[in-house]
This record gives structure tokens, C-alpha cells and sequence, in this order.
């Protein structure tokens, strides 16, 4: 997969993360899918890194979309610790 589709999987898999997580996010809707692309990152890296999964090179695999919504759940749920009393209501 090239960059402009890993890009495309991480706004999805924002979108996706936002949806299993509701909930005031502190950066908002941009906030949340910048979360989700860096996760579709973080989740590819981990899969292949340490769970032995290389990420594939389709963008329909399912293992693909898994690393990168877990990967967008994750760092959502740290961003929302560090910084989630940081908004006003």
C-alpha cells in the first residue's frame, strides 16, 4: 500500500475509533482523525513488529483495517488521558 491509501485507512480508521469510543475528544473532530492516521501507523508497525503479522499490501485485508483501528483506539484512549480535561466544556 502506498502512502496516500495508508493515509485514506487512517481517517477511516479514525472515524471508526470515534464511533467504538464516544465521548468529548479534546482536538476535536481534526484532532481525532490526525489520532486515526498516526494509528493506522502505529498499528501496522506493531503488527509487524511484534504480533509476527506483516501488514499486507491490499487495502481490503482485514488484519490491515484490525492494526489500524486497534492501533487508532489505542493512541486515542492515551491522547484522551493526557489531555482530556484540557477542553472547556
Amino acid at each position: 500500500m502506498g502512502m496516500v491509501s495508508w493515509i485514506v485507512l487512517g481517517l477511516i480508521a479514525g472515524v471508526i475509533a470515534k464511533v467504538l469510543l464516544p465521548g468529548r475528544d479534546p482536538g476535536g473532530l481534526v484532532g481525532t482523525t490526525l489520532i486515526g492516521i498516526a494509528g493506522a501507523f502505529v498499528g501496522g508497525w506493531i503488527s509487524a513488529r511484534w504480533l509476527d503479522r506483516p501488514v499486507a499490501h491490499s487495502f481490503y485485508d482485514g488484519a490491515t483495517w484490525m492494526a489500524a483501528i486497534g492501533g487508532s483506539l489505542v493512541l486515542l484512549i492515551i491522547y484522551r488521558i493526557l489531555f482530556g480535561n484540557s477542553r472547556s466544556r
